[in-house]
């Protein structure tokens, strides 16, 4: 444990960082031609803490601590935030800041801005990749190339996500729940909701673009305290290495995009008129695709009917162990 950390917790599959709830999400992986609406939810991925299976996960995984979760390869993921007050969450991939592009450093930004304000972002489905649109994280295994990490830094270290959550100085939360004249409640909206043999370690590289905005914050640096922070590392496992830790069985592999669409089942649209947007990481968006790298596995695809697509928007825990990363 680090000074000026508190710890993070895990609520069921939920993690708690401070006044952030951050859930993992499965979902379709699109296609990585032409730009889509936002994929439905179909359920959260479960998560362990390291610490519970000292005898059978990897010993850097203990050093590092923190929760895994178990990824098939090329299965996609978004992350629905839920936040009971203002705070900063900064989002590594591989150690690589999934806003800015940079790399991971536990310091706010604002020139680039390296982290999401809460609770204005709801989720986030991918790195910051294009004005107005993302591309979506998709895992593969380390040692392919094929992550953000390895085309950012030129090395494939840590794989895994890396989040941080910072809350507001005293005096700026006393002056927010002072402006507040009524309660709001964010987070995600209701229904937004065989082994292989990969190696254990998992990274996120990008896959399809689809349109999301990623918020800039307006509320100054100063109103951050560094000693209000929590953080936590996730790792990415396969699904033959999650039943070697836990000896528990993987989640059933993802519903194919196609079938999905060929059913009219709902996609959504998240726009917000009010906001504006930040500009894409020059980084991220010169990152090659998964399929650019690996190989595409893309069938064809039938496009998205938008009579499907669902407008969104003009609107007991236990301490996770943290280590050295």
């Amino acid at each position: 444990m680090h000074d000026h950390t508190h710890a993070a917790r895990l609520d069921g599959n939920t993690l708690l960082l401070g006044p952030i709830r951050v859930t993992f999400m499965r979902t379709l992986r699109i296609p990585e031609e032409g730009l889509h609406p936002l994929p439905p939810g179909l359920g959260t991925f479960p998560l362990r803490r390291v610490e519970d299976y000292p005898d059978t996960v990897p010993p850097q995984w203990l050093a590092r601590g923190g929760v895994m979760l178990p990824i098939y390869q090329r299965e996609a993921m978004w992350l629905a935030f839920n936040a009971d007050e203002p705070a900063a969450l900064q989002i590594g991939i591989g150690k690589v800041c999934a806003v800015s592009g940079q790399r991971w450093t536990e310091a706010l930004q604002a020139d680039p801005q390296n982290y999401l304000c809460l609770p204005d972002q709801p989720w986030l489905d991918g790195i910051n990749a294009g004005e107005g649109y993302i591309r979506q994280f998709v895992a593969v295994p380390l040692g392919l190339g094929a992550t953000v990490e390895a085309q950012i830094t030129g090395s494939e270290e840590h794989g895994g996500v890396q989040l941080r959550a910072v809350g507001l100085t005293g005096d700026a939360l006393a002056r927010w729940r002072a402006e507040r004249t009524a309660m709001v409640s964010y987070g995600p909206l209701d229904g937004a909701v065989c082994c292989d043999s990969a190696p254990p370690d998992m990274g996120l590289g990008a896959g399809g673009r689809m349109r999301q905005e990623v918020y800039p914050d307006d509320r100054p640096l100063a109103d951050y305290d560094p000693d209000r922070s929590s953080r936590v590392f996730v790792h990415l496992c396969s699904a033959a290495q999650w039943t070697a830790i836990t000896g528990e069985a993987p989640p059933a592999t993802p519903v194919d995009c196609e079938a999905y669409v060929r059913a009219g089942l709902p996609w959504f649209d998240y726009y917000d008129a009010d906001a504006s947007d930040l500009p894409a990481s020059p980084s991220l968006a010169g990152v090659t695709t998964v399929g650019g790298i690996l190989g595409g596995d893309d069938q064809p695809f039938t496009p998205v009917d938008p009579a499907t697509v669902i407008t969104l928007k003009d609107p007991n825990t236990d301490a996770i162990t943290d280590g050295t990363w």
